[in-house]
């Protein structure tokens, strides 16, 4: 199945998707045992592919009783991850965060493949090349529109 790093990341997924408090708690020592790596690629997967953008919070303690908490951040009608997304965004928004977060949307089913590429097209650095305005600031403005307008279409 691909490279380590896919392994890891569905490996989580996976363990993820069958708890039912919506996160799990691991040791990063045994983790990386169990793929036989060393616990600083546990540490990548962590880092670029369960991100906030994408849905996730990773709670780490290092040390002897260290402990990996993975939360998965729900779509839901409360707006935990809408809440949580529109302060991460602040005022600027790179396109690789951009990507991330319509990763997770796709995820969840909250748009479709033709709804992301309308969206990966609109926020793309070539889209919002100007000399006046900052790409950052004005992705962030878009992507915060778009968010309210999801978090409205999902509740009605």
């Amino acid at each position: 199945m691909g490279n380590l790093a896919d392994r890891i990341e569905a490996y989580l997924k996976k363990i993820l998707e069958e708890a039912d408090e919506g996160f799990v708690i691991l040791q990063r020592g045994v983790l990386a045992g169990e793929f036989s790596c060393a616990p600083s690629q546990i540490n990548y997967v962590l880092g670029t592919r369960f991100t906030v953008e994408r849905g996730y919070l990773v709670e780490s303690r290092r040390g002897g009783g260290g402990y990996l908490r993975i939360i998965r951040l729900g779509w839901n009608h409360e707006g935990q991850f809408q809440n949580i997304i529109r302060q991460l965004i602040g005022n600027q928004l790179t396109y690789e965060r951009a990507l991330g977060l319509l990763s997770r949307l796709l995820e969840e089913e909250v748009i479709s493949r033709r709804e992301a590429a309308i969206i990966r097209t609109v926020v793309h650095p070539e889209s919002l090349e100007n000399d006046v305005i900052d790409s950052d600031l004005l992705r962030a403005h878009i992507m915060k529109r778009i968010l309210t307008t999801l978090s409205r279409e999902d509740l009605s």
